[in-house]
């Protein structure tokens, strides 16, 4: 079972993975971490390494666990739910799992919902996180 977990790297990080770890055990599983980010100008390659940083950090989360995981730090011109949803049918993904904040309902009106635009299209379950 292949299982790809959203990750940012933000508060909500710790409890995604505990129930990332707990279906890859269930499941005999293989974890993809991504990570989408749209890409920009040199001033952003911060953003960029902080992004690999993280990536890295839950591999090693998965790596105490004797979790196969590998990251993916996608940067692919794409809004984040369009890539996620993209890149779980090339890898043949069978669950996302990823993290919600809570915005206000305007919040999502105006600047749309990651959680929301892979719920709507992935080819798979989705468990979201909050």
């Amino acid at each position: 079972m292949k299982i790809l977990v959203g990750y940012k790297g933000t508060d909500v990080g710790r409890d995604l993975m505990d129930i990332a770890v707990e279906h890859a055990k269930a499941f005999d599983g293989e974890i993809l971490i991504v990570t989408s980010m749209i890409g920009g100008d040199k001033s952003e390659m911060q953003k960029f390494t902080d992004a690999e940083k993280n990536l890295e950090q839950a591999k090693v989360y998965f790596d105490d666990y004797g979790i196969k995981s590998e990251t993916h730090l996608l940067v692919r011109g794409l809004e984040a739910g369009e890539d996620i949803v993209r890149f779980a049918k090339e890898k043949n993904v069978d669950e996302i799992i990823m993290g919600v904040r809570s915005r206000s309902k305007v919040g999502k009106l105006i600047f749309g919902s990651t959680a929301q635009a892979v719920i709507l299209e992935a080819h798979c379950p989705v468990l979201t996180v909050k």
